[in-house]
């Protein structure tokens, strides 16, 4: 009788299981994307690609996936799994910056009879996790088991940007990108990257992040995550250590730079050196302990507010310990020369007499490798008040008028007509009111092409034509005329 009772509990408790993971598998969602993906070196065109990826239902009839799943979309349909039917869904918010983006669905019979998932925290290393997503290799639904191999801040592929990852063992494929990883039925992370070549190592935004994107998400603006606008050295050298006057239980960062935009500026200083943040200690390697023995960049402290707060920082000032408040005012792209990786939008271009020029982006320095060594250099450089913004000659349209100039690309500009410019707008507005006959681009070695602006305007509509290019401007500078 007693082997009879613990054979039915048994039974129960594996029924209770099966039942648990079908009303799991109901959550997840097959996404099919149509995008415009643009053509950087040719800012006027575009190609159409068709991706797929997967990702969960959760409270409030939204769709949880990657900002990558859906970036640059045209048209997007969701399927549930065990569904052969597609709905029409619409984005209502993306991070492109942590990767994650939620979707909706105008038909409510999509989200009928199932239940969203929910999330659990932060996993510990070991920790069983279940990914789930449609992942090259079939059409239907794939769960692969693994385990936390890892935390720590990790360069989010999508964005370019650094924050805290999650690295599993679990088999990650193209078209999982977005699936949830679940432990315990509860979401701990959402799949988007993998390392190629690798042996079964893929990276989750980890739950933390997806949190701080609902809670940023609340009114309906997107914030981002804050950038404090510092440039920091580590501070394990001795002879360092010792030129600065540190004890041996005295450990942080050195600040080397701040942004002249920064909300630091004028309240830390050059030469200070960041000891904790927020109460936790900083690490002369430049790590903080988010966990007992676990440490990661002391960004985790950074990025575990909202915009607009305020973090306290302790500092190391002509040997005085001291405590400041910062508020967090500024993401990535307020305080870089050359803005991060853009998404959903098309390349700001104009062209004058077959002279094409745009702004230097991330983008367009990952579409070519021209002249790749001197443009890569302003990626890494903060931007000032009389540089906020880096212009270049991206290509010219041979034409008889532009004869010799042909080899000249991704050139980049510092002067026009001897003047310097502080961005992009500034210089579209020179050349458009420019009332002059030659116009006089130089580089800062003093190299200079020269375009008669009454030639430029006589030969403009027919060079275009010959390209087939229908403006010779972006929208949005149409837009703002």
């Amino acid at each position: 009788m007693r082997l009879l009772f613990i054979v039915c509990l048994s039974t129960l408790l594996l029924s209770a299981d099966i039942q648990q993971e079908d009303l799991t598998k109901q959550a997840i969602v097959k996404i099919y994307t149509v995008s415009k993906v643009p053509n950087y070196q040719e800012p006027w065109n575009s190609s159409m690609r068709r991706s797929t990826g997967s990702g969960a239902i959760i409270e409030g009839d939204r769709i949880l996936t990657n900002a990558h799943v859906v970036a640059n979309h045209t048209f997007i349909e969701v399927e549930r799994y065990g569904q052969r039917k597609r709905y029409i869904a619409k984005v209502i918010s993306v991070s492109h910056q942590a990767d994650l983006a939620l979707l909706k669905v105008e038909d409510k019979t999509f989200f009928s009879n199932v239940k969203p998932l929910t999330f659990g925290s932060l996993p510990n290393i070991e920790q069983k996790i279940v990914v789930y997503g449609y992942p090259m290799g079939g059409s239907t639904l794939s769960a692969t088991i693994g385990v936390v191999s890892r935390i720590e801040h990790h360069r989010y592929a999508h964005s370019g940007e650094a924050f805290l990852a999650i690295q599993v063992d679990a088999a990650v494929n193209p078209g999982n990108s977005g699936g949830p990883a679940l432990s315990d039925g509860k979401i701990v992370g959402v799949v988007m990257q993998v390392i190629q070549k690798s042996q079964n190592i893929g990276y989750l935004v980890p739950v933390s992040m997806v949190r701080h994107f609902l809670e940023d998400m609340k009114d309906g603006k997107y914030d981002g995550f804050a950038d404090l606008g510092l440039t920091t050295q580590n501070m394990e050298n001795p002879t360092l250590r010792h030129y600065y006057h540190l004890d041996e239980n005295t450990t942080g960062k050195l600040v080397d730079d701040i942004v002249y935009n920064s909300s630091l500026k004028g309240v830390l200083q050059e030469g200070d050196i960041l000891i904790a943040i927020d109460g936790h200690k900083i690490e002369n390697d430049g790590t903080v302990a988010f966990r007992a023995h676990e440490y990661t960049d002391f960004n985790y402290y950074v990025d575990k507010h909202q915009m607009y707060e305020s973090i306290k920082l302790d500092i190391v000032r002509d040997r005085k310990k001291i405590s400041v408040d910062a508020n967090l005012s500024h993401t990535a792209d307020d305080i870089l020369l050359v803005k991060t990786i853009q998404y959903d939008r098309m390349p700001t271009y104009f062209i004058e007499g077959g002279y094409v020029f745009s702004p230097l982006s991330r983008n367009l320095l990952l579409s070519t490798n021209r002249n790749r060594l001197t443009l890569s250099y302003f990626a890494s450089q903060w931007p000032t008040e009389k540089k906020k913004e880096v212009v270049v000659l991206l290509k010219v349209l041979a034409s008889d008028m532009s004869r010799g100039n042909n080899s000249f690309a991704m050139w980049p500009i510092e002067k026009i007509n001897g003047e310097t410019f502080t961005d992009f707008q500034t210089f579209f507005q020179k050349i458009e009111d420019f009332q002059g006959q030659y116009i006089v681009l130089e580089d800062k070695d003093g190299v200079k092409v020269v375009i008669d602006k009454k030639e430029a305007q006589e030969k403009q509509s027919g060079i275009l034509k010959k390209y087939n290019i229908e403006f010779d401007k972006s929208i949005d500078l149409r837009k703002s005329k």
